[in-house]
C-alpha cells in the first residue's frame, strides 16, 4: 500500500475515534457498532505502522551512536532485523478483508448418502458445532430440524451468533466449513462389523445485520403448521409453525422452534434472507470472475472437504492437506487445529495474489 493510502488509514482511524467519543453517536446502535468494528479492524494496522515507524527512528539513532560507541551496534542488528518482520505483518494486515468476518452465521446440515448412517452422521456434527460455539461463548439456537428414525438428523437448521461486536465473529471461523463432510465408520446397523462411507453436507450462510436483498412479499407462499418438537404447552395444539416458500427460486425454509407464529415467520424470513444473500453473492462473485471457494450443494462421497476415520481416529481436510489424529476430540468441538489450517491457507493465497 503506498503512503497516500496508508495515511488515508490514518485519518479514517482519527475520525472514528472521535466520533466513539461522541455520546450522540452511541443513540444509534447499529451505528456504534459498525463504527466500533471498523475501529477494532483498523487498530492493529495503527498499532503495528506506529511501531514500524518507532522501530525505524530508533534504527536511525542507533546507527548514528554506534559510530561513537560500539555497544549501540547490536541495538542496530536487533532493529534490522525487527524491521522486516513488522513490515511483513503490515502487509498482512492490509490485505483485503472479507466483509462478512464479523457476522453471524445460518448453518444447514443435511444427511446425503448412507441413509440412517448418514442422518447419524449430521447429529455428530450438530453437535461438533454446538460444542464449538459454547466452547467460544457463542448463542446457539436450532431454528428447524427434520429427524431420523434413529435418532439422527435429516436436515437441521441453526443460528450461531457471537455475543460481542468483535471484528472477528463467526464467520470468519466457520465459513470453510461448507461442503460434504465424509464418515468412515462402523454403523449402529452393521451386524458384520464392516467399515462403511457415508456423507453429510454442512451449508454455511453469513446472517446479515440489516436486509439488503429485497423479498418481495407477493414471491412468498406462507404455510402454517402444528409444531412436531419440544416446544412446551403449544406445541401440537396451535398452528405455531411456519413454512415459507420463495416462489422464484424455489427456497423453502421453516422454523418450529419459537412460541408463536409471528416469531416462527420472523427467524423463518431472517433464514430466508441470509440463503438470497449468499445466491446474490455468488452471482456477484461469479460475474467478478471472483474465486472465492464455492460451496458443495450435492451430498455425493466423491465431493468431500473432510473426511473423519473412526477407526483410526483421524480426520483429513483435503482443501489443504490437513492430518490429525484426535477426532475424539475434534468431535467434542476442538476444532482449532482445522480451522486454523484452513485461515493459514487462505491467508497465504490472499498474500500470493496480492504479490502477484
Amino acid at each position: 500500500m503506498d503512503s497516500s493510502s496508508l495515511k488515508g488509514l490514518l485519518d479514517e482511524y482519527a475520525r472514528l475515534e472521535r466520533d466513539l467519543a461522541d455520546p450522540a453517536v452511541h443513540a444509534d446502535q447499529s451505528r456504534a457498532r459498525k463504527l466500533g468494528r471498523r475501529y477494532a479492524e483498523l487498530s492493529p494496522v495503527v498499532r503495528t505502522v506506529r511501531e514500524l515507524d518507532q522501530a525505524r527512528d530508533d534504527l536511525s539513532a542507533a546507527r548514528e551512536l554506534a559510530a561513537e560507541d560500539p555497544a549501540f551496534a547490536a541495538e542496530a542488528e536487533e532493529l534490522a532485523a525487527a524491521i522486516p518482520q513488522l513490515e511483513a505483518k503490515l502487509t498482512e494486515l492490509l490485505l483485503p478483508r472479507d466483509p462478512y468476518d464479523g457476522s453471524d452465521v445460518v448453518m444447514e446440515i443435511k444427511s446425503g448418502e448412507g441413509g440412517e448412517e448418514s442422518a447419524l452422521f449430521a447429529g455428530d456434527l450438530l453437535r461438533m458445532y454446538l460444542r464449538y460455539a459454547e466452547r467460544h461463548g457463542w448463542k446457539a439456537e436450532v431454528l428447524d430440524s427434520t429427524d431420523s428414525d434413529l435418532g439422527g438428523f435429516k436436515d437441521v437448521t441453526l443460528s450461531l451468533k457471537s455475543k460481542t461486536a468483535d471484528v472477528d465473529g463467526v464467520w470468519s471461523r466457520l465459513k470453510f466449513e461448507g461442503g460434504v463432510h465424509r464418515v468412515q465408520r462402523v454403523p449402529a446397523t452393521e451386524s458384520q462389523g464392516r467399515i462403511h462411507t457415508s456423507a453429510a453436507g454442512v451449508l454455511i450462510y453469513p446472517e446479515p445485520e440489516e436486509v439488503e436483498v429485497e423479498i418481495d412479499q407477493n414471491d412468498l407462499r406462507v404455510d402454517v403448521f402444528r409444531s412436531s418438537g419440544p416446544g412446551g404447552q403449544s406445541v401440537n395444539t396451535t398452528d405455531s409453525a411456519v413454512r415459507i416458500t420463495h416462489l422464484p427460486t424455489g427456497i423453502v425454509v421453516s422454523c418450529q422452534n419459537e412460541k408463536s407464529q409471528v416469531q416462527n415467520r420472523a427467524r423463518a424470513l431472517q433464514v430466508l434472507q441470509a440463503r438470497l444473500q449468499a445466491i446474490a453473492e455468488e452471482e456477484a462473485a461469479a460475474k467478478a470472475s471472483d474465486a472465492r471457494r464455492s460451496q458443495v450443494r450435492t451430498v455425493d462421497r466423491s465431493e468431500r472437504v473432510r473426511t473423519y476415520n473412526f477407526p483410526e481416529n483421524r480426520i483429513s481436510d483435503h482443501r489443504v492437506n490437513y492430518k490429525a489424529y484426535n477426532l475424539d476430540q475434534v468431535l467434542d468441538g476442538e476444532l482449532t487445529g482445522v480451522l486454523d489450517a484452513l485461515a493459514a491457507a487462505d491467508r497465504e493465497e490472499r498474500l500470493a495474489a496480492q504479490s502477484g
